[in-house]
């Protein structure tokens, strides 16, 4: 387990494949023995709770925040602003926290360039550390194709085990 969890933002436009990706990789860095955890940025806001759930009762009847719980897990929802930075303290037991979006960010990513939603990478150059793309790409940097989760996994798990840090 590393001291405190490893940082990798999985970036790119919008539609471009990030929760997908994420999804595929989930299992695969798990038998790899990395536990991940996962944070989201929603821009454009989101609904905490689905209609006719308690929390969400809760919160048309005016409540500031929620939180539901049973014998392995709880859910957390409060109205209130917070950072990535904050929310990274809820996961002290992870070895890796994958951020989804962040692509002005100064965190180290992995970018996906999809064709028909992007055709070049949006990313400072500076902080990215692989490509995903399904097509051809001029880089100098690590390139894979969205379909090649299993090398994505063993990169992310090579990065991961180096210790690469962002403050």
């Amino acid at each position: 387990m590393a001291a405190r969890p490893m940082l990798l933002a999985v970036s790119g436009v919008k539609n471009s494949g990030k929760t997908t990706l994420i999804e595929r990789l989930l299992p695969l860095l798990a038998d790899k023995d990395i536990r991940t955890a996962v944070i989201k940025h929603d821009g454009h806001g989101f609904t905490p709770d689905t209609p006719q759930t308690d929390s969400f009762r809760y919160f048309s009847a005016g409540a500031c925040g929620t939180a539901v719980f049973d014998g392995e897990k709880f859910s957390l929802s409060r109205r209130a602003s917070v950072s990535e930075k904050e929310l990274i303290a809820f996961f002290p037991d992870a070895d890796l926290i994958l951020l989804e979006g962040f692509k002005n960010s100064s965190y180290k990513k992995l970018e996906l360039v999809r064709g028909g939603v992007s055709t070049s990478p949006v990313c400072d150059p500076e902080t990215c550390i692989a490509l995903i793309s399904d097509f051809e790409l001029i880089t100098n940097l690590p390139l894979f194709h969205p379909d090649s989760v299993e090398d994505i996994a063993a990169f992310i798990a090579v990065y991961t085990e180096k210790g690469a840090h962002d403050d």
